[in-house]
């Protein structure tokens, strides 16, 4: 069966499909002749158990460790029960501060934030979690962008030193070009590599709150 009836039939959106195919998650074969991704129903049993485990926010990586006999889904099972006891725990917590924010002051003109980022850190101390307000793919995002900057700047000084090099001591203009070529090249490669990183960083996995 194609993808648009597997997404019909289980539910889950061809945009996480493809992504836990890419995971290594769901493995459908090809057809030999035209090259596109054939599903059967063992395909679409896998994914309903990938949406179960999902739906109770297990992670990827331990889905993929279920699969590959690494780990039992009875430990898994155990692990994110825990987890999501943890939460449970931790979703009171801020449910009691909102609450205490709520009887203090309902106007936002009247809000005292100090009083209640007090309060936060010496609750996060203790072991409560709030939402932490720095994204994870922009902080991906800004590594892979410094780490390209930084490459390009090394090949635009190797650059730099080259053409000071030959307007020293010249040498044939078709070598000089070749050897202009390589950084370039390598510039324009880092560029494409970078592209791919934000498309990549940008097209993962959909909210399974509201996709499912």
């Amino acid at each position: 069966m194609k993808i648009n009836e597997v997404e019909q039939q289980v539910g889950v959106t061809k945009k996480n499909i493809r992504f836990y195919e890419q995971q290594g998650l769901l493995h459908p074969k090809r057809n030999s002749e035209n090259g596109y991704r054939e599903y059967d129903e063992a395909d679409v049993n896998c994914l309903k158990k990938i949406k179960l485990l999902r739906k109770l926010s297990m992670p990827i990586e331990e889905i993929r460790r279920i699969q590959n006999g690494e780990l039992l889904l009875m430990d898994a099972l155990n692990r994110q029960l825990i987890v999501l006891e943890r939460e449970k725990a931790n979703l009171a917590e801020t449910s009691g501060l909102c609450r205490l924010i709520l009887e203090d002051s309902n106007l936002y003109q009247n809000l005292s934030p100090d009083k209640y980022l007090e309060r936060m850190m010496e609750m996060e101390e203790k072991g409560t979690k709030f939402r932490n307000v720095s994204s994870d793919t922009i902080r991906k995002k800004r590594g892979s962008i410094l780490a390209a900057i930084f490459f390009i700047l090394i090949m635009a000084v190797l650059i730099g030193t080259m053409v000071w090099g030959y307007t020293q001591d010249p040498i044939p203009n078709l070598l000089f070009g070749l050897f202009l070529l390589i950084p370039l090249f390598i510039i324009y490669a880092v560029i494409v590599a970078l592209l791919q990183r934000i498309k990549e960083l940008e097209g993962g996995e959909e909210d399974v709150a509201r996709k499912y």
